[in-house]
């Protein structure tokens, strides 16, 4: 039987496939939406299951924020070639746009949530029956606060970031902090908020680099903590050196615009190996 243009065009609005996969599904199933939304959803999770054992090392990585509330998601997939295709960027942004809206905290709440009847991992499986690659979310990543900026590093959806400050001020503020982090890769926001094992570890170099040396040992400890202070300083996103004035920390930079202003956190999310 004939297939009629809109009847490809409803399927693939359903199941997000191409054209193509979407005509030769309503060809085999005789016109019948159901059966060919089904034969699509069969060859996706047919194809998942195939490569299950692939590595999917690339993907889109997005960030958005509304009001206080902003998340990072990654869809991985196997090649570059997929992970900038049209379609499924539109993917990760679907999926992100209702996982902000409905405030999820983890990826399970995400995989939880229904889009335009289907879903999320029906999605996921759907669209890797169209492009023949292993996908999977990964990474999704929270915060909340005050006032969220974000960033999208280069707009090449690789690598995202977001910072959270105790004040609304103006977007170009937030928007460089979050370049900071993208740029400088901090540990955490200041010095009490090191995590214990890396203070823990860091302590320990710097004290055995510094006895290698041969100084004292009454002076060992001390010697060790001024090492210390220089790697709070270049992994504490506050006393960083600001990346487009080096005569100022972030902290400082960040009372430029109020006095009062800080970070209360930031999050940091890439495919890339650094």
């Amino acid at each position: 039987m004939a297939i009629s243009i809109e009847d490809i065009k409803k399927l693939r609005a359903m199941t997000n496939a191409g054209l193509a996969d979407c005509k030769k599904a309503l060809t085999e199933a005789d016109g019948d939406m159901e059966k060919a939304n089904e034969l699509i959803r069969e060859r996706g999770l047919a194809i998942a299951a195939k490569r299950s054992d692939r590595e999917a090392s690339e993907g889109c990585v997005l960030v958005k924020a509304e009001g206080n509330f902003g998340a990072i998601i990654a869809l991985k997939c196997e090649t570059d070639f997929v992970a900038q295709n049209a379609d499924f960027v539109a993917l990760t942004q679907q999926i992100l746009d209702a996982a902000v809206a409905n405030k999820c905290q983890t990826l399970d709440e995400v995989n939880a949530l229904v889009i335009d009847g289907q879903k999320v991992p029906d999605l996921v499986t759907a669209r890797s029956g169209v492009t023949g690659e292993k996908m999977e979310l990964d990474g999704y990543q929270v915060l909340t606060g005050e006032s969220i900026a974000t960033y999208n590093h280069q707009g090449k959806n690789q690598l995202c970031t977001m910072v959270a400050l105790n004040k609304a001020v103006s977007e170009e503020y937030g928007h460089n902090v979050a370049m900071q982090v993208a740029a400088m890769n901090p540990v955490s926001v200041n010095k009490d908020d090191v995590p214990a094992d890396i203070r823990e570890s860091e302590f320990k170099i710097a004290l055995e680099k510094t006895r290698e040396e041969g100084k004292p040992e009454n002076m060992l400890e001390r010697i060790a903590e001024g090492r210390m202070n220089k790697f709070y300083q270049e992994q504490c996103l506050l006393l960083q050196a600001y990346i487009m004035d080096g005569s100022l920390s972030v902290a400082n930079y960040l009372k430029q615009a109020d006095k009062d202003l800080t970070v209360t956190g930031f999050k940091r999310f890439t495919l890339r190996a650094e």
